[in-house]
């Protein structure tokens, strides 16, 4: 039978009624033991180990955090585990996955899920999202794919995957850009396509650097950019409206960052691939991109972060790959 190894971070689908006296409001405290001894169904599709690396919001973790869970990762496939889960809040479910696509380099996937409806709630997701994260990571059909997300019986590619709703059931989508790249069904994976990854990046030695996400907007000059440098940060990713661009009155104090940091050029589209050659007016992606600012290719803004992130850490930024 095959072996699963299930990380647990809190989030939603571990969240409990609060005790007496405490703020109203579920908040997380089920191990991810007791999220395996709910679903029993589970032992007749693998033998689980579990481990619990944090209890705690998913707006709490942290790049460096999702770094150890990796590490955790690969010592579990290392052990011998066929597959690794991880379960976590769905606020930034899609950042982990997308970071442990980049750091994973098993040949075994790791399979990122949650829930949208705590346990206490009637027709609660948490289940039925772990029954099919762990059916995923057992199956052979995904052996060599770094990571997936497995939602509402869809299985996602980190690299398009997003939240789209506050509150669905359904909140995951890889659209309009691609589509789940397949499901779980009738107990067994099926898949429409597979991604096709670049090489993976070196776990980092040490904690990953900050890097700062503004969003551009009508009328925004951007005038935050004039405290980026003092406040600690090693790089910055600017998401430009439409397909890369700013206002006139940024193009300066944009040009200037460049200068002194690296500066990522991304959309808040969120979705579709950057533009490098249509537009060349002040503020526009050909200017933007001659005065030194580094294009974010296909990456939404707070996916280039993360990528940024761990190449400044390990000092790879010449490999950017957009």
């Amino acid at each position: 039978m095959p072996r699963v190894h299930v990380i647990s971070l809190g989030g939603t689908i571990a969240s409990t009624a609060p005790r007496p006296g405490s703020p109203t409001g579920v908040s997380p405290g089920l191990t991810g033991a007791d999220l395996v001894a709910a679903v029993p169904q589970l032992s007749g599709i693998a033998e689980i180990t579990t481990e619990q690396l944090a209890q705690v919001g998913s707006s709490s973790l942290t790049i460096d955090l999702v770094v150890d869970v990796a590490r955790a990762a690969a010592r579990a496939v290392a052990d011998g585990a066929d597959g690794v889960v991880v379960t976590q809040g769905t606020d930034t479910l899609e950042e982990t996955a997308y970071l442990l696509s980049l750091l994973n380099a098993a040949e075994r996937p790791v399979v990122v899920t949650g829930a949208m409806r705590n346990p206490t709630l009637a027709g609660a997701d948490g289940p039925a999202n772990l029954l099919a994260a762990v059916t995923a990571a057992a199956d052979d059909a995904l052996a060599g794919v770094r990571a997936v997300v497995a939602f509402a019986d869809e299985l996602h590619d980190p690299l398009w995957v997003r939240k789209a709703h506050v509150a669905s059931i359904a909140t995951f989508t890889s659209g309009p850009q691609a589509g789940p790249l397949g499901w779980v069904h009738e107990g067994a994976v099926r898949l429409g396509y597979r991604p096709e990854p670049a090489p993976p990046i070196a776990l980092p030695d040490g904690p990953v650097p900050p890097v700062a996400l503004v969003q551009a907007s009508l009328g925004e000059d951007l005038r935050i950019l004039d405290a980026v440098p003092g406040a600690g940060y090693a790089g910055v990713v600017i998401d430009g409206v439409g397909g890369g661009h700013v206002s006139a009155d940024a193009v300066e104090r944009v040009a200037a960052l460049a200068r002194q940091l690296p500066v990522v050029l991304a959309s808040r589209t969120g979705s579709g691939h950057m533009l490098a050659r249509t537009y060349g007016y002040p503020g526009s992606e050909i200017d933007l991109l001659s005065r030194g600012l580094l294009s974010a290719g296909p990456l939404a803004g707070r996916k280039a972060r993360l990528l940024l992130a761990l190449l400044l850490a390990n000092d790879a930024l010449a490999t950017w790959p957009y």
